[in-house]
């Protein structure tokens, strides 16, 4: 097994192909047979990696391509030379910036070489060319945090060196790359939203000279593609290649070569100009950020009130046949609407995989609605040329209700369906989707009623979007006031205190037990001292734990001699959503775009049951992923960890990896709980919504993910919501996660926390007044400062806890349960003494 090592990146580039031609071959390691010899190695120093999650992770990579435009340049074939332009195809960027990135990967294809692999004749002379000048200008990686490049400056493009590869080749292919990430927004600026001019530049020179230009992008955020129109013609394929991890570009290869066809469809609408997103006046303040656009998210505001404004529609995306989509049956029963539609491949050449798309209109009566959004969807497997398969979407009626925080239809804090016809359309994307099917609602129905929680706050009011009519009957904005909070906080906590627990001491149980079925867990929590209550409540102060794998991100539960002499082992927790982060190599996977972007949740979920195979031979029980929170603006640097714009599609893409991952017995903890939809400031900054938004958008797919499938911890964001730092606050984790969910897994912090005293409650600062909120578990466990992250513990639990008005014994026994819980359901659970 032959490596390439590229020392510029310090990568291990690893061809899994003899089709590579280039580079030192020097550099070899001898295969490992088995996981048991894998156990006697090092981790930090065996690159060896399960060849079937390589697999899945190509096939997930190459699932999530969009192919937004082909007029017959793509597929590519092997008989003509093609010539490939623009640094990153040697440059590729695998993944975003930051903990969701910057995994220990062994390898990473790069499309020039998965080019050669998939049998495209490149150019070698170009090639060459690119190679060369790559090595002489590698890219300048700022090694400060959140000041990565956006873009790697493009080769200056010479007209003779386009001209001569014109002569060589008949079809070129212009790849640009673009990055954001952790701490690191995109910008509106040339480099990062926008071309460069030596891009456009290099556009001008190579679809001047060919007859025939593919462009690709590799990217994990929406960037600016307003110019692909002003060229017309002379750009016949347009390829968006969401960051796919190690395997990515071996995925885009495989596309380009027509070996598979792409099937990705667009999880965001893509604008014609970044001015034109409902969210660009109210992005990046570093303060504070008014949801002003309510509900109306993405498609739903474009489709509602601009649909001129759209470039390229949420659900779209082409393959290399087409396909004819006709309902068969539709119905309604016992509250579930179920449509099937037959699905054939029309085409004369390629099989291929398409998406049926379902849309619901619901009527426009005293809530506001937009005029179509997603109910369901359903993908087909591999079709044939003229092969037909049936697929059925089904769903509940009540998952469609609409959240009146107001009182206008008579039921304040209540999910409603409203009278009249629910519209529901199929289609393969948005913009196509057609009418269907009607449920007619003689009446209102009140699905559900739930008490005010998290509402914006009366110090801060501001006004919302609304969809109004005008004379012609046609949708238009208008804005009203956002109700403001009324419930007091104060009594709702009092109302809602648990009982205690009476202490025994030690009985000399242990966990063990407990998980045996030899004991309660109450029982079990009964003899542990306060001091053990606290220390169960936050991790192992720092990053790095000696407890757990080398490289961890912090280690949780057993985290003293006591705790783990009753029984109570280490839990340790890594990193992430594209990959595990720890010391010894590991898979770095498609990015959350990507994966989302396949439609598949049941490929999703086979490739994450591989990953949480991967994490025990590494050592992780714990794994933050999935991101799931919504692409409210283009702009937000994590967009790449993330899924969607929709919450349908967040909530079910967050289910399979949840799903896949827990199936052999680790741990899945979605993140970031709630409302993390910038980078900016993101430890201070207060995002400002409507309670119907929040819930209706912002909080929707983590209930459709824990509905679905139990995640067994969940994460906490580090911004405000409507005034309160997430990590206290109690309207979300304890009345809406806890409460209306039935939530009972640990809930940890993101990695610490600002400090702040609790409004209602004086006696309870920080780690207390996080308790209060049933936040559960500080992480990494050490305190913040002025001066930066210290390794020593807070304190303020157990003075909270001395203090009248304090912290209470039954919310620290409330809160070690949680752990506890957590602890028991990884398997297995050993004998923390041995």
């Amino acid at each position: 097994m032959a490596y390439l090592w590229n020392r510029s990146h310090d990568w291990i580039l690893m061809p899994l192909s003899p089709a590579i031609e280039s580079g030192d071959r020097s550099h070899s390691v001898a295969p490992v047979e088995s996981v048991a010899q894998i156990s006697t190695l090092l981790l930090d120093t065996d690159p060896t990696l399960d060849p079937a999650l390589a697999a899945l992770a190509r096939e997930a990579a190459t699932e999530g391509v969009v192919l937004l435009a082909n007029d017959g340049t793509l597929p590519l074939g092997g008989e003509q030379a093609v010539a490939v332009f623009g640094r990153v195809q040697i440059d590729w960027f695998a993944v975003g910036y930051g903990s969701g990135g910057d995994v220990k990967v062994p390898y990473i294809w790069n499309l020039l070489s998965a080019l050669r692999d998939a049998g495209v004749r490149v150019d070698d002379d170009l090639a060459a060319v690119y190679s060369a000048w790559s090595a002489e200008n590698r890219p300048k990686l700022d090694g400060t945090w959140g000041q990565w490049p956006h873009h790697f400056a493009e080769m200056p493009l010479a007209s003779e060196v386009v001209s001569a590869a014109a002569s060589r080749a008949r079809t070129a292919v212009v790849v640009l790359g673009r990055a954001a990430g952790e701490a690191r927004e995109s910008t509106l600026e040339d480099g990062s939203f926008h071309l460069t001019a030596d891009e456009r530049a290099m556009l001008d020179a190579v679809t001047s000279a060919f007859a025939r230009t593919v462009v690709v992008i590799d990217a994990g955020n929406v960037m600016d593609l307003s110019w692909v129109a002003g060229y017309g013609e002379r750009i016949g394929s347009v390829l968006y290649a969401w960051q796919g991890g190690m395997e990515g570009a071996r995925a885009v290869a495989a596309v380009l070569s027509g070996e598979v066809s792409p099937s990705g469809k667009l999880t965001d609408t893509i604008a014609w100009s970044y001015a034109d997103y409902p969210s660009a006046e109210n992005f990046g303040d570093p303060d504070h950020n008014h949801y002003r656009e309510d509900i109306f998210v993405g498609y739903r505001y474009f489709e509602t009130f601009a649909p001129d404004k759209v470039q390229y529609p949420f659900g779209f995306g082409l393959g290399y046949s087409t396909f004819a989509v006709a309902v068969v049956d539709a119905a309604t029963d016992a509250g579930r609407v179920r449509i099937v539609a037959e699905v054939t491949n029309t085409g004369a050449e390629h099989a291929g995989k398409e998406t049926v798309q379902v849309y619901v209109a619901s009527p426009q009566g005293a809530l506001s609605q937009p005029v179509r959004r997603l109910a369901g969807f359903a993908k087909t497997g591999l079709l044939a040329p003229g092969e037909s398969e049936r697929v059925t979407v089904e769903f509940a009626l009540d998952d469609l209700a609409s959240y009146d925080d107001s009182g206008v239809t008579g039921h304040r804090s209540a999910w409603v369906l409203e009278a009249g016809d629910h519209v529901f359309h199929v289609g393969t994307d948005v913009r196509s989707a057609a009418p269907a099917f009607t449920v007619t609602l003689p009446e209102l129905q009140v699905v559900r009623e739930v008490t005010e929680a998290a509402a914006a706050s009366p110090a801060h009011p501001f006004t919302r979007m609304v969809r109004r009519a005008d004379a012609d009957g046609a949708a238009v904005v208008a804005y009203e006031d956002v109700p403001t909070a009324t419930v007091s906080r104060r009594e709702r906590i009092l109302d809602t205190l648990p009982a205690e627990i009476t202490p025994t001491g030690d009985l000399g149980i242990r966990l063990d037990d407990v998980a045996a079925g030899a004991a309660s867990l109450d029982a079990f929590v009964a003899q542990l001292s306060v001091e053990e209550l606290s220390l169960l409540a936050r991790g192992d102060v720092t990053m790095h734990s000696p407890l757990g794998v080398p490289g961890n991100a912090g280690v949780l539960g057993g985290v003293s001699e006591s705790l783990r002499e009753k029984g109570v082992r280490p839990v340790t927790t890594t990193d992430g959503p594209s990959g595990i982060r720890v010391s010894a190599y590991a898979s770095l996977l498609p990015c959350g775009t990507a994966l989302a972007s396949t439609w598949n949740p049941a490929l999703v979920r086979e490739l994450t049951a591989r990953h949480g195979e991967e994490m025990v031979r590494k050592g992780s029980d714990v794994l933050l992923s999935p991101g799931m929170n919504i692409h409210r603006d283009p702009l937000c640097g994590r967009n790449f960890e993330y899924f969607s714009e929709d919450p349908l599609v967040t909530g079910l893409t967050a289910a399979a990896v949840v799903q896949g991952v827990q199936s052999v017995g680790v741990a899945a903890c979605p993140k970031h709980f709630a409302v993390n939809n910038q980078e900016t400031n993101r430890t201070r900054n207060d995002s400002r919504l409507s309670e119907r938004a929040l819930r209706e958008i912002y909080l929707r797919g983590f209930e459709l993910c824990l509905r679905e499938a139990s995640p067994r911890a969940l994460m906490t964001s580090y911004n405000k919501v409507n005034g309160v730092w997430s990590h206290y606050h109690h309207d979300l984790v304890t009345t809406i996660l806890r409460g209306e969910w039935g939530y009972e897994g640990a809930v940890i912090t993101d990695w610490w926390m600002e400090d702040a005293v609790d409004p209602d409650f004086p006696a309870l600062a920080d780690n207390a007044y996080r308790v209060r909120a049933q936040v559960d578990v500080l992480m990494p466990g050490g305190v913040k400062t002025d001066e930066g992250p210290q390794a020593y513990a807070d304190e303020t639990i157990l003075a909270s806890f001395a203090q009248e008005g304090g912290i209470t014994l039954g919310e620290l026994q409330r809160t070690a349960r949680n752990v506890l819980r957590l602890v028991l359901a990884l398997a297995p659970v050993v004998d923390a003494r041995a």
